[in-house]
């Protein structure tokens, strides 16, 4: 589903992300893990076409980024960690907007949002202008945004940050219900609980360099990772 193949990504004389190689499968829950600054939102919006890699390839769905970056950005949705939304619009208007640019048609955009609307108890609030919203409903607002055209694979920015646990847990089965219909997601997280509990693969990332990637079994049971897990740890 995604083939991220020798990624660099540098700023002025800065490396953030280094030679970066890492294969997401259809089904898979892909955790990228890394303390803030390793590198996980460079990688990310590298990803998704929203900043331009010095070196490598970028393939979703077998379609290069460089070369059909439309192709890819329609088989794709993306949540950064703090959702820029268009605060003057209503939470309706804007999912309405971004069911336009997805081309859904009004039905089906009707039958999303009512439903995605209900599960995250924001129904009430889509007529409320973007700017009343609080950071959990904005974040809320985003997901409903980001699966309105059913993607096949979805990249999120520390997702559960902001989010009450109900709304968590909600956005972990809805993950789970991508993942069961064939499509993939890639996450970045600090928090080595999050990773462990609903990860089928992950990778530690360091100083824009891939430090170990594989089942979480496989990475918590390398000795060698011991510091990193203790500097994860400490943030969390």
């Amino acid at each position: 589903m995604l083939r991220i193949e020798y990624l660099t990504k540098t700023f002025g004389k800065k490396t953030a992300v280094n030679d970066l190689s890492l294969h997401i499968a259809p089904g898979e829950i892909y955790g990228f893990i890394g303390h803030n600054g390793a590198g996980k939102t460079t990688t990310l919006k590298s990803v998704v076409g929203i900043l331009q890699f010095d070196a490598g390839e970028v393939k979703i769905g077998g379609v290069s980024l460089r070369q059909d970056p439309i192709a890819c950005k329609k088989m794709l949705a993306y949540i950064p960690d703090n959702p820029d939304i268009y605060e003057f619009m209503t939470g309706r208007r804007y999912l309405n907007f971004i069911a336009d640019v997805f081309g859904v048609d009004e039905k089906t955009r009707r039958d999303r949002i009512r439903e995605y609307a209900d599960r995250f108890e924001l129904a009430g609030d889509l007529e409320q202008p973007v700017s009343a919203y609080s950071h959990g409903m904005k974040q809320k607002l985003a997901i409903i945004a980001a699966w309105m055209h059913e993607p096949r694979l979805i990249v999120m920015d520390e997702p559960f940050v902001g989010l009450d646990p109900k709304a968590s847990h909600l956005l972990k089965g809805m993950m789970r219900e991508v993942c069961d219909g064939g499509g993939a997601i890639f996450f970045s997280t600090h928090v080595l609980e999050v990773a462990e509990k609903l990860c089928d693969k992950v990778a530690i990332i360091k100083q824009g360099s891939l430090v170990r990637s594989g089942s979480m079994d496989e990475v918590r049971g390398d000795d060698s990772l011991e510091e990193v897990f203790l500097e994860l740890e400490a943030e969390e």
